[in-house]
């Protein structure tokens, strides 16, 4: 896990859970695979967070297409109100690690909403 000022990290959702997790959200709009509900320990699944349908199509994990990924779905976050639900939750619960199942670590949505909730 990649432990991060303040309170978000993010981490693969195929990784263990660990005790510093904190309380653990899944922000995939779709169900990881091979992953069943008692394996990602989840306090919670927040789909709404993950990018638009269209936007994750249109980026297939493809590097070259990230830069204009990032822009759109930034764009997204502005307004989207799950943000303030994450922001939330980190008050309440203290730390919030955002799982997603992306192979790449640093290029996926998780790594552009964890940025977004820093700033």
């Amino acid at each position: 896990m990649e432990k991060t000022a303040g309170s978000f990290a993010i981490k693969r959702v195929y990784d263990a859970p660990a005790d510093d997790d904190g309380y653990r959200v899944l922000v995939d709009r779709l169900w990881p695979r091979g992953v069943t509900k008692e394996r990602a320990q989840l306090g919670l699944w927040l789909k709404e967070v993950a990018p638009s349908p269209p936007l994750r199509t249109e980026f297939a994990h493809m590097q070259e297409r990230f830069a204009g990924f990032r822009a759109a779905y930034e764009a997204e976050l502005e307004t989207n109100p799950a943000v303030q639900t994450l922001r939330d939750l980190a008050s309440e619960h203290g730390p919030v690690t955002l799982l997603f199942g992306a192979r790449d670590p640093e290029t996926n949505h998780a790594r552009v909403l964890l940025e977004f909730l820093q700033r």
